[in-house]
């Protein structure tokens, strides 16, 4: 009965099965058609890529009284077809990517709607009833 149990279990054990890499991809080969690099012994460097595809990517940093700042940009063609270029600079404020196709919050001071201010108002007159209510006490 074990036998016969142990046979069921291994008959339904899935089976997996592995074939060797033959050396074909299915990914694109893209290959480098631009590669510069430059670097020296204070600390400049630049680095320029590009490939057969059109994405390419450009970076370089000075060093400027201690302050760590990267500047470069990057591109590449969108889906649609459409060029896609972002620069953007890396300093102690962070990294600040600049570009058409990055999304831009909403000019400021923009209108606030009424609903928003009677709410402010709603909560400003309960805040000086509760303070009026601790105050009596």
């Amino acid at each position: 009965m074990q036998f016969v149990l142990l046979f069921a279990v291994a008959l339904a054990a899935p089976h997996f099965t592995y074939s060797a890499p033959t050396g074909e991809s299915s990914e694109e080969f893209v290959p480098i058609v631009k590669d510069t690099r430059y670097h020296d012994e204070h600390g400049n460097f630049l680095v320029e890529v590009e490939a057969a595809n059109g994405i390419a990517l450009s970076r370089s940093y000075t060093p400027d009284d201690g302050v760590v700042q990267q500047a470069g940009q990057y591109s590449y063609t969108a889906p649609d077809g459409s060029p896609v270029v972002v620069k953007f600079v890396a300093d102690e404020y962070g990294y600040q990517p600049q570009s058409d196709y990055l999304p831009v919050a909403p000019a400021f001071p923009h209108p606030i709607p009424q609903f928003v201010l009677d709410q402010i108002a709603f909560a400003a007159a309960e805040d000086a009833a509760r303070a009026d209510d601790s105050y009596e006490s």
